[in-house]
């Protein structure tokens, strides 16, 4: 499934999370499974050298600051930056604003995490992004993620079988995104056959989580 000008697309996502960086906390997530998910997210504790893919507003940067050593968090959005600096208990984390889609990683760590990202690569951008991952690890490294393969009917202007969104503002202006609705066992094969060994697990609603390694 490969995305027709998947640069522009990827050039109006990230505008679309610079226009909501203000009020993305003020949306309502409460869906199915969200607890069972906050829940493993919780219990995910990691040590040593973190890094955080597509950290956005810092919001699950605070729970990784409980338990790394270090960490170091890249997002494009600069204002999602702002925000996330702005919150308690991230003094020490190294903030990076970059292109995911272009950034290399200049070290390596024991953990790389992402939260509600991976959906939101397109699928020409695939193996190339867990190519990133990899160099990002340190040998015998984690990976931990979740997201949600959940789509609203107004939200597929291009039907249910394109990969593209839209998404608005409260303003009402309108926005194409990424969101691949990926199942736990699909995905879990898929990453198996590009060399990884990670357990994707299901939710009770529309969301999963992922964790293992190379």
């Amino acid at each position: 499934m490969c995305v027709p000008g998947s640069r522009s697309i990827l050039a109006e996502q990230l505008a679309y999370y610079r226009a909501v960086a203000n009020e993305y906390e003020t949306y309502n997530f409460d869906v199915a499974g969200l607890d069972e998910l906050l829940a493993a997210t919780d219990a995910f504790r990691p040590t040593g050298d973190v890094l955080e893919l597509a950290c956005g507003a810092g919001i699950w940067t605070q729970g990784l600051a409980r338990s790394a050593t270090s960490i170091t968090a890249v997002d494009a959005a600069p204002e999602m930056l702002a925000r996330a600096r702005a919150r308690e208990g991230v003094e020490s984390v190294d903030f990076v604003q970059a292109d995911l889609f272009a950034w290399r990683p200049a070290r390596r760590y024991d953990t790389v995490f992402f939260g509600f990202w991976l959906s939101h690569v397109p699928e020409d951008h695939f193996e190339s992004f867990w190519s990133l991952v990899g160099e990002c690890l340190r040998p015998g490294g984690n990976v931990f993620f979740f997201d949600d393969n959940y789509r609203e009917e107004a939200e597929l202007i291009e039907g249910k079988d394109s990969p593209i969104v839209e998404r608005r503002t409260k303003d009402g202006t309108p926005f194409r995104l990424v969101k691949i609705p990926f199942r736990a066992e699909d995905l879990e094969r898929r990453l198996r056959a590009i060399g990884w060994d990670i357990v994707v697990t299901p939710t009770a609603g529309p969301f999963y989580w992922g964790t293992g390694g190379r």
